[in-house]
């Protein structure tokens, strides 16, 4: 970073203490995300803002070797005591937090000593990936969906729903009235933009969608609105998990993916002439993605509690199909009323949860799209039944198959793809297949219920 992007930094920074003083901020929380989807921080008192904007933060960069429990795998480019990086805020993102009184928050990009982009820095990689999109005259419109449960406070570390209504019951709104509108007032105040809240399925579970934005956007906003979900949940005497499984035997919480495609104004999900109206474009990008579904998971789904709800019949997206409004296929074309196709129609990821980094996942799901356009990739025909209701005979003939069932698995596939590999950087892409393989250790020989206490309340 050159001295005249430090001091302009640092006048930015000096701009907003001012008024973050005013609204009672007393500190500013810098976030980041690491490759096991775990938010870790570095704060700093407000009025130390504009140096930390010119000059960073320190953190070790052991954090991209952090296992879901803390732990520390020894991998190849990352997990030792040597070292040191730059924790810069971005503050175009800089949000006062509703639930959290006296603090802010800012996303950073972590950089080295030396000014330069540390090479296994996550956003930065979802921006170099959103820019690759704008080399092609493209770019992508994305939103994450938060599904979590509602546990009560009880002794211990076991789940007890907070709510007893019934699944989608408008009950669960009454017992959670008060709790849903505190979550409506603080993401508003915040500036996320609610489309809707809704009780889910499982037990004590609820669902927040958000409007979509750019993919680093979407990423940065996805991690907002989680941790606002857990600050709120905790001031108001419940805990919230956002875990894929958080009893062994229930429904999970997924981490689903929204994303439109544009060229010139233009939605490429909609008013083309390929299959269910897809534009050519439109078709190779979600080809790309099916082709590299089982690559994907390592980024989309990767903990070992992900493959606990990753199964057929759960509405999970467990085979590596695509379908119009088909919500047990891994891609899920949603067109809208015909009237607001234009600008609603987009393609749902499925698959996915919140163990995810989401900037990796968005970088990934943006590379294995771009793989597709280059190659010209075509979608085989979409599937209007549940797979699970096909005989084997039947779902290999239309060219089905089921998703990877365990984190190896598709830690092998993403090992094994040039494209995300290349895409993620050597260091990076080994790191990755680092963590996962240690997970995948760390839960060798445990059962469903103990993989699920474990991550229970971690994400």
């Amino acid at each position: 970073m050159e001295q005249q992007d430090r001091d302009r930094q640092a006048t930015a920074a000096e701009e907003l203490v001012g008024r973050l003083v005013d609204q009672g901020v007393v500190g500013v929380a810098l976030s980041w995300v690491d490759n096991s989807g775990v938010s870790r921080v570095k704060a700093v008192p407000v009025r130390r803002l504009p140096h930390a904007a010119a000059w960073g933060v320190g953190a070790s960069p052991v954090f991209d070797a952090f296992l879901l429990e803390d732990t520390i795998t020894a991998g190849r480019h990352a997990g030792g005591p040597v070292g040191d990086l730059r924790l810069h805020p971005d503050l175009r993102r800089l949000t006062v937090l509703a639930e959290q009184p006296g603090w802010a928050w800012a996303p950073v990009d972590r950089w080295t000593q030396q000014g330069e982009v540390h090479p296994q820095d996550q956003r930065s990689l979802a921006r170099r990936a959103a820019e690759t999109l704008a080399a092609v005259g493209l770019s992508a419109r994305m939103a994450f969906e938060v599904e979590w449960v509602l546990g009560a406070q009880v002794e211990g570390d076991d789940f007890v729903p907070a709510t007893r209504g019934p699944a989608y019951g408008l009950t669960r709104v009454e017992e959670q009235s008060d709790y849903l509108r505190d979550l409506l007032v603080a993401l508003d105040r915040q500036g996320v933009e609610v489309q809707q809240v809704h009780p889910e399925y499982a037990a004590g579970q609820f669902e927040v969608s958000v409007r979509a934005e750019d993919p680093v956007g979407a990423a940065d906003t996805q991690v907002l609105v989680r941790e606002t979900i857990r600050a709120l949940s905790l001031r108001r005497g419940v805990r919230a998990s956002f875990s894929p499984k958080v009893i062994a035997g229930g429904v999970g919480n997924g981490g689903h993916l929204h994303l439109s495609l544009w060229r010139d104004g233009g939605n490429l999900f909609t008013g083309g002439d390929g299959e269910l109206g897809l534009t050519r474009e439109a078709e190779a990008f979600t080809a790309g993605l099916l082709d590299r579904m089982p690559a994907l998971l390592a980024v989309g789904a990767p903990s070992v509690a992900s493959y606990l709800r990753l199964v057929p019949q759960h509405w999970a997206g467990a085979f590596q199909a695509w379908g119009l409004e088909n919500r047990e296929t891994a891609l899920r074309l949603v067109q809208g009323p015909p009237e607001e196709s234009p600008r609603a129609a987009n393609l749902e990821l499925k698959a996915f949860d919140l163990t995810a980094n989401p900037y990796l996942l968005v970088a990934a799901v943006v590379h294995a799209g771009v793989a597709g356009i280059r190659d010209g990739a075509s979608l085989p025909p979409p599937v209007d039944v549940d797979p699970a209701s096909l005989s084997d005979d039947e779902r290999a003939g239309r060219g089905i198959a089921a998703l990877p069932g365990t984190l190896e698995e598709a830690t092998r596939a993403f090992e094994s793809d040039p494209v995300l590999t290349a895409a993620f950087g050597t260091e990076l892409a080994e790191t990755v297949v680092d963590v996962r393989r240690a997970e995948s250790a760390l839960f060798a020989g445990a059962t469903p219920e103990q993989v699920a206490a474990a991550t229970r309340w971690t994400h």
